[in-house]
């Protein structure tokens, strides 16, 4: 039977996916293991970090109310009492009149509230120091625990462990880290007319087409966190069908691309339907990508199967992936963020679009003073891939909006790209 197609608001769409994926548990791994990965729980500091307030330059410490008003003209003269290095600790008590010797990271001594720079002292002829610039008073002291305090939440659970985190991690003396399992997604391309690429001599001899969208999508799990898994072609024949879906129910995901229509006759639906499929929605207000649909597969003794279709085209199935499918993927990773990060951009030139679909169009951004301007990269058809790898981001234009004039804002969502660098210095 013929299913009539939902039209969901992207946000609508959203919600009925998020309400039915779950986290998909923790492990925990090596600490030079975990950039990258989510963190399952949060973290608390068993120490006070720095540990002891220590100097922040090397210098004198000395007390603040001896140093006002000291000048070139008028310096200000101290008896050096002992010289402390990183890694040592003081031994005598700084009065009126006094300073020490002290090296960047080296513990403060007790009555010393500051620490001059060398470049503001001077050494005279008797061994004393005389500080001819009272700027450092109050400052270069990192105080104690100004970073940590023994028992306080460092990390919270959810986050995506970087170069940062994983520092503080170390701090924390955290050598295994709980991070959440990374769910494995399946991805699993269909129709008669798709060669892989052991097979490109017949894409070569124009019999067939290739099977990007799973190269794709591989790149696209794998940005997102989790682990993709191919399970190749299946043919548009019921039985290929079945021993492939068969592969995908240990799975945490699945997402299958072509065969989206939902249709009286459709090859993929029948296929799902015969292992207990519920079709969720299908078809979403977006463009390119609007034959999306979402359903669940029943398991005994396991969440049910989430099972994304999305359509053929591949930039379809970029854009779909990165509005649609990602969030959930953040959501089975326990993570709070979930949505995509959206940024705000200047039209360079004149954008036409159609109401009635939210669409997503690929564009360069160029940095222009203090914003950036979006320019479309071509041709927008939802085939053209060459668009997207060209691309920096997508562009949204709201369904309600026909035109973006030149020079007028509006939100782009920038691509995933393992490279955050640019042409041109920005310093």
């Amino acid at each position: 039977m013929k299913r009539e197609p939902d039209w969901l608001l992207i946000a609508e769409a959203l919600d009925r996916i998020l309400a039915a994926v779950q986290p998909c548990g923790a492990e925990a791994v090596e600490l030079l293991d975990a950039f990258g990965r989510t963190l399952a729980e949060p973290v608390t500091s068993p120490i006070d970090q720095p540990p002891w307030s220590n100097s922040a330059m090397d210098g004198f410490a000395v007390r603040i109310a001896d140093v006002d008003g000291a000048s070139a003209s008028t310096p200000k003269r101290f008896e050096i009492i002992e010289s402390v290095s990183a890694g040592a600790f003081p031994a005598r008590t700084v009065g009126a009149g006094q300073a020490t010797r002290i090296m960047t990271g080296a513990p403060l001594p007790d009555g010393a509230d500051c620490v001059i720079r060398v470049e503001h002292t001077r050494l005279d002829a008797d061994g004393h120091v005389e500080i001819v610039d009272d700027s450092d008073a109050g400052r270069n002291v990192r105080m104690k625990g100004e970073d940590m305090t023994r028992g306080v939440e460092v990390l919270s659970a959810g986050v995506v462990l970087r170069p940062g985190e994983i520092g503080v991690l170390a701090t924390v003396g955290r050598a295994h880290v709980p991070v959440a399992v990374r769910p494995r997604v399946g991805l699993l391309a269909t129709g008669d007319e798709l060669a892989d690429l052991d097979d490109y001599g017949e894409v070569l001899a124009g019999r067939r087409i290739v099977n990007s969208n799973s190269y794709v999508l591989h790149a696209s799990t794998l940005a997102v966190g989790a682990e993709p898994v191919l399970l190749g072609i299946a043919r548009d024949q019921a039985e290929s069908m079945r021993q492939h879906l068969a592969q995908a129910l240990d799975l945490d995901a699945l997402v299958t691309t072509a065969g989206a229509s939902v249709g009286e006759h459709d090859v993929v639906k029948d296929a799902l339907e015969s292992i207990g499929m519920r079709t969720d929605f299908w078809r979403v207000r977006i463009r390119p990508g609007s034959p999306f649909s979402f359903g669940l597969v029943p398991r005994n003794g396991r969440p049910d199967l989430p099972v994304f279709g999305l359509p053929g085209n591949p930039v379809s199935a970029v854009v779909t992936f990165d509005v649609l499918v990602k969030p959930a993927i953040r959501r089975m990773l326990g993570r709070h963020k979930l949505y995509p990060r959206t940024i705000t951009v200047r039209a360079a030139h004149r954008i036409r679009s159609s109401a009635g679909l939210v669409r997503f169009l690929r564009v360069t951004l160029e940095p222009a003073g203090d914003a950036w301007l979006a320019r479309l990269t071509g041709a927008q058809g939802s085939g053209i891939l060459t668009s997207v790898a060209r691309a920096d981001a997508l562009l949204v234009v709201p369904l309600d909006r026909e035109v973006i004039e030149e020079g007028e804002s509006a939100v782009a969502l920038p691509l995933a790209s393992p490279d955050d660098s640019q042409e041109q210095h920005p310093f």
